[in-house]
């Protein structure tokens, strides 16, 4: 059985730690898909920023989400 992708945050979440599966652009034989863990810092205009532990910020399109979920800071 396959699992399901789902995107179980939304912009009530920023401040959070979450994890986010996106789809990816990249040319043939390359991985369609990746995994950013940071902070969600904003979600505006389609487009969410998540800082991640060393600083850098990835801004993710919201059409690319493919599942995404708060984590628990440790």
């Amino acid at each position: 059985m396959r699992g399901r992708y789902a995107v179980r945050i939304t912009p009530a979440d920023i401040g959070q730690r979450v994890t986010i599966r996106i789809r990816t652009h990249a040319g043939e034989g390359q991985p369609s898909t990746t995994d950013v863990l940071g902070v969600l810092r904003s979600w505006d205009k389609g487009v969410l920023r998540v800082e991640r532990r060393d600083g850098r910020v990835s801004e993710i399109p919201e059409a690319d989400l493919l599942a995404a979920k708060v984590i628990s800071i440790t």
